[in-house]
């Protein structure tokens, strides 16, 4: 059975305006995850009033409430890997040079909108989505760091290569969880430069 088209309504084509309905929904999830409460201030019933939108669109989009937790998560992963590796693509070829602009899209990023730092970064929320998707951004990142580092160097993959891809995207996580946190009293130049070294210093040894 042929599905029905979506119908063009006041010049908008029905699938932008669930695109729109969509996009609606996730800012209203990431606000609600990214409040002072976290987590638990999450409901259906909460984005659909946060959005404006009425029930029957929330399931238009994302099957349940866990469903859209993902879809807030990978969201803001997704601008936060693409604001890096723009800055460090543009950056002069040069290892600090690019360390350091990846790194400060990286924190601007997360300090720009505290909303993004606390779903990456906040002990606080730990439901069993979040704490699988920050496994697998995890991944991700460690992933593109690797190739970041390989093309760079112009080294193939090695052990030692990945255990330092592991290192420095790990280590950077804590840095940044316990400087959302307060208790690194650093500013945000302060964050970038030093681990700017400590970047630089271990993909020369790897």
């Amino acid at each position: 059975m042929e599905s029905t088209p979506l119908r063009t309504y006041g010049g908008v084509a029905g699938s932008d305006r669930t695109a729109e309905r969509r996009a609606q929904l996730v800012e209203a999830g990431l606000e609600l995850l990214g409040a002072a409460e976290g987590e638990p201030n999450l409901s259906v019933r909460g984005v659909c009033r946060r959005s404006g939108l009425a029930t029957r669109y929330f399931y238009e989009s994302f099957a349940d409430r866990d469903t859209l937790v993902a879809a807030v998560y990978d969201h803001v992963v997704q601008g936060l890997a693409a604001a890096t590796l723009e800055a460090a693509e543009v950056a002069p070829h040069e290892a600090r040079a690019k360390v350091r602009a990846g790194l400060s899209a990286l924190v601007r990023h997360v300090t720009e909108d505290p909303r993004r730092g606390r779903l990456l970064f906040s002990p606080a929320l730990g439901g069993s989505v979040l704490a699988a998707k920050r496994v697998e951004s995890s991944r991700l990142f460690v992933r593109l760091l690797g190739l970041q580092a390989r093309e760079f160097y112009g080294v193939d993959d090695s052990a030692r290569l990945n255990v330092g891809a592991e290192l420095l995207v790990g280590g950077l996580a804590q840095v940044l969880t316990s400087w959302l946190s307060g208790e690194l009293a650093l500013s945000e130049t302060e964050i970038v430069e030093q681990c700017t070294d400590i970047f630089v210093s271990v993909a020369t040894a790897a």
